[in-house]
């Protein structure tokens, strides 16, 4: 069987990798490229790409519908609670808003905080709370495995949360 020389220019990041590539698999690199232009020219070879686009986007439109999905319960949250917190709040004499202002400081530094070394054990209260709620719904997104680790931890949040500064 007789073959074409073909001389082409290809960028000098990809003919490093090539190199490489050949030197690992003890290959000759126009055996790699010869492979690689018959898997791009074959007439399957745009049915896997389209494939493997599509599990591509499915993985992205299930990390968004996450996202999205984790963005609702925040908001959804943020507004309960500062609702409850207007509802319930009396206003202060003037005599004792300035101790006031200097509690609000030091809880405010107090959860800051919290949140950092919430945030540094990466655990994730959205995460737990919607496990809780829906139990099976977590497993099939795989958050159960995250929260697995994360229930002693998120117990000793509870707790220090609850406690009054």
């Amino acid at each position: 069987m007789s073959k074409t020389r073909l001389n082409i220019f290809i960028e000098p990041d990809h003919a490093k990798r090539l190199r490489q590539l050949a030197a690992l698999k003890g290959e000759a690199k126009s055996a790699i490229v010869a492979a690689a232009l018959s898997s791009y020219l074959s007439p399957d070879g745009a049915d896997r790409r389209e494939a493997a686009l599509a599990s591509r986007l499915d993985r992205l439109s299930n990390q968004f519908g996450r996202l999205e999905r984790d963005q609702t319960i925040l908001i959804e949250t943020l507004a309960l609670f500062i609702r409850y917190t207007l509802s319930v709040s009396a206003p202060l004499p003037e005599a004792h808003q300035k101790a006031a202002r200097a509690q609000g400081r030091l809880r405010f530094d107090q959860f800051v905080d919290q949140l950092g070394r919430h945030l540094q054990r990466g655990g994730s209260l959205v995460r737990q709370v919607h496990e809780e709620i829906f139990p099976d719904e977590g497993r099939f997104f795989g958050l159960a495995d995250d929260n697995e680790d994360q229930g002693s931890a998120g117990s000793e949040d509870h707790d220090a949360e609850a406690a009054p500064p």
